[in-house]
């Protein structure tokens, strides 16, 4: 096995769940795209502001800015599926190059 075979262990996805739900954007930074966790917080700010913006007056400070609310909602998710994505390739990776030859799949009997 070269060096080449063996990739260093993705970041734990239950860590990037994490941190993406303390600070938006922070999940994607840690998966080493920042410029994709920028893009979220940019069009949050923006969506908020447009809901704030044709929210009648009485309604509460979600249904104000629900528009920001949804697209942190959608990072969340995105920060995470990239996470668990990594990880499950690396798991598989890992097992294809193991000295099991079938991996990881038992031959009938």
């Amino acid at each position: 096995m070269t060096s080449s075979d063996t990739s260093p262990a993705p970041t734990n996805p239950y860590l990037v769940l994490g941190a993406a739900i303390v600070l938006p954007g922070s999940g994607h930074v840690i998966l080493g795209v920042p410029v994709r966790g920028l893009q979220f917080l940019f069009f949050m700010v923006i969506l908020a502001w447009v809901t704030a913006k044709i929210a009648p007056p009485d309604a509460s400070f979600i249904g104000r800015h629900a528009g920001g609310f949804l697209i942190y909602a959608l990072s969340v998710l995105d920060a995470y599926k990239l996470a668990r994505i990594r990880h499950t390739l690396w798991v598989h990776n890992a097992a294809q190059g193991s000295d099991n030859s079938h991996g990881g799949i038992a031959p009938h009997t």
